[in-house]
């Protein structure tokens, strides 16, 4: 259940992040909330994701570990102090013997990190996410003191952060000249919903991931980074230092500058600071101990040139997500970066990212491949725009879409022509695949038993049957009944050899003039994956 709360806030972030940094006036316009929390929480999902240990108490702790080291802006660094609290308190009630996680354990696990995140801050501002995740642990006890049960107490949360989200505007004024609430909790309450959803398996239609998303969510007015007047740099740094030096490291900050924020222990901490001297908040750290993932931003300066200029890189590069060894060769002989994703396993924002790097190229277009990789590469595309480097994502849903976007890349073609050639050829192939079902389960197509072929066609299931061929042959036919020109077939792993020739001898049989192309993807749980243009 932890994970599974961890995975939908992630991908709750995902889908808003766009609209989140939209909304961040304050404390700089800079637009990148969205992102960094939704690096932060990405940070701490890989992180319980590589713990072998199954133990309940070991994962919350790597969960918030996770986030502690992934952290990312002012946001960021708060947020991870709010599941550490979280977790710290989870991980408690979780260990053999101590109970299980009920409603008056999330009451405390709340407190603990409105707590820890007020702590975390030198000086605390009202109409932030310290005012959100403080009102919402409020509202936990008041439900927890009621004996409610834990889907009343988490109900009783989400009102409270919604109701406390909107009273931001009011709160500070620079949201209320701009008309939003304040991003950072905007993006709390985004994962305070997924949590609820998590435990009670209901999605609300007044999520605040779906308030964010509608057409008319508002968006900030009259707010510009030009006119941004605090300190110059924000500076970010990991540092290990025994936790006796942190008191004296936070005083001299503070007195550098303003939204300190210090979080961590153990002698690990985040240090996020806004100063006008870098170097003294740097040199203060080497004083303290050793820092390290030093970053330092340029805050008067617009977003797209903070982190460096790349604008002057010749040259076009593309990055393609593969998920076999036939595919990734063959993308890598056609010139591209290839980003390796494992079995139920996207690529993370860090992989792309550096992908799109190893380009060395001023534009980069990116080909995700699948769906759940495109809200990863559009974090990945507004990074690299911050490097300076001009970015496009083309939402690739399948390799075939990718295969067929590449197939019609063109370096001489001006960036935006380019991007515009291979999204229509990605967008006019339709694509399909088999697998086999892993369990007994009801499906849009009928109940499928264990080893079952299931056919999907635009990832939904329409076939189901005992042979792949005859599958095979169904799902062609469904993707042909309203024309095409060409089918390519990518073979993965339990694909037979000869069943390419027999799709082949059917295709020219019942479609004559349909052209057949076929790769040897090597793709693991998917034998075939069909593509009709």
């Amino acid at each position: 259940m932890l994970l599974h709360w961890a995975h939908l806030g992630l991908e709750s972030l995902g889908r808003a992040r766009e609209r989140i940094d939209a909304l961040n006036v304050f404390p700089v316009p800079d637009g990148d909330t969205g992102t960094n929390l939704y690096l932060t929480v990405e940070a701490a999902v890989a992180a319980a994701e590589a713990e072998p240990s199954a133990d309940f108490a070991v994962l919350a702790r790597s969960l918030a570990r996770g986030a502690l080291l992934g952290a990312r802006g002012n946001s960021g660094v708060i947020l991870s102090q709010i599941l550490r609290g979280l977790c710290d308190e989870f991980g408690a009630v979780g260990n053999p013997g101590s109970g299980e996680v009920d409603g008056t354990a999330v009451a405390r696990a709340l407190r603990r990190a409105s707590d820890a995140a007020y702590e975390a801050v030198e000086r605390p501002v009202e109409g932030t996410i310290l005012t959100v995740v403080r009102n919402a642990a409020d509202a936990a006890h008041v439900a927890a003191r009621a004996s409610a049960g834990l889907a009343e107490v988490l109900g009783a949360v989400r009102t409270t952060a919604h109701d406390s989200l909107a009273a931001t505007t009011d709160q500070l004024e620079v949201l209320r000249r701009a008309g939003v609430v304040d991003a950072g909790a905007a993006g709390l309450v985004v994962l305070l919903d997924a949590l609820d959803e998590a435990v009670t398996g209901v999605h609300r239609a007044d999520s605040e991931e779906s308030r964010l998303m509608r057409p008319d969510s508002p968006a900030p007015k009259d707010v510009d980074v030009a006119t941004y007047q605090g300190p110059e740099f924000e500076v970010m740094y990991l540092i290990e230092s025994v936790d006796a030096k942190i008191a004296a490291l936070r005083s001299e900050l503070g007195s550098l500058g303003d939204s300190l924020v210090v979080v961590g222990g153990e002698g690990v901490w985040n240090i996020h600071v806004h100063v006008d001297d870098a170097g003294a908040a740097v040199e203060a750290a080497i004083a303290a101990g050793r820092p390290y993932d030093i970053r330092i931003t340029h805050l008067a300066t617009e977003p797209s040139r903070r982190r460096g200029d790349r604008v002057g890189l010749a040259g076009r590069g593309i990055v393609v997500v593969a998920h076999g060894s036939g595919i990734s060769q063959l993308v890598t002989d056609a010139g591209a970066e290839v980003v390796m994703a494992e079995p139920r396993r996207s690529p993370s924002t860090r992989e792309l990212l550096a992908a799109v790097r190893r380009t060395g190229a001023g534009e980069v277009i990116i080909l995700p491949s699948d769906s759940d990789t495109q809200i990863v590469a559009a974090v990945v595309a507004t990074e690299a725009r911050d490097d300076g480097t001009r970015v496009a994502v083309i939402p690739t849903r399948s390799v075939v879409q990718s295969l067929a976007a590449l197939a019609v890349h063109d370096t001489t073609r001006f960036f935006d022509a380019d991007v515009v050639t291979m999204t229509r050829a990605a967008s006019a192939t339709r694509y399909g695949a088999l697998t086999l079902a892993a369990r007994e389960a009801v499906t849009s197509a009928g109940i499928c038993r264990v080893g079952d072929v299931l056919g999907l066609v635009e990832g939904d299931i329409v076939e189901l049957g005992s042979d792949l061929g005859d599958v095979a042959r169904r799902i062609l036919a469904r993707m042909l009944a309203t024309g095409g020109e060409l089918v390519t077939v990518v073979t993965g792993e339990g694909c037979e050899p000869e069943l390419v020739g027999d799709l082949e001898k059917w295709l020219r049989h019942h479609y004559a003039g349909v052209d057949l192309v076929s790769y040897d993807g090597g793709q693991p749980l998917w034998p075939l994956i069909l593509g009709v243009e």
